[in-house]
């Protein structure tokens, strides 16, 4: 029986092809950051709204949405190299069990 890692959309069990396990992981991991990096962009300002002629409640969540993109696009780039951390953690992990 394999053991169930997590994934964006919950805990899944692990399949045995050791390259689908190893994307699987690395994406996991670029998800973490992309999370990370939203919120650091949020507390940055980014995407905050205007003072004035701003879109109230819907331009809120367009911007959260518009910065959780942005976020996503920084990650997948190779961000601030958490992913990378976190991926060979989680590897290591892995390999150990």
């Amino acid at each position: 029986m394999s053991e169930p890692i997590l994934t964006p959309s919950g805990l899944t069990p692990v399949q045995a092809n050791p390259s689908s396990q190893t994307a699987r992981l690395r994406a996991v991991a670029e998800d973490l950051e992309a999370a990370f990096l939203a919120e650091m962009l949020q507390h940055a300002g980014f995407g905050g709204a205007r003072e004035s002629f701003g879109g109230g409640i819907g331009e809120e969540q367009m911007s959260s949405m518009l910065r959780h993109e942005h976020a996503r696009a920084i990650a997948q780039q190779g961000g601030i190299g958490l992913a990378e951390a976190i991926f060979a953690s989680l590897l290591a992990r892995t390999e150990t069990e």
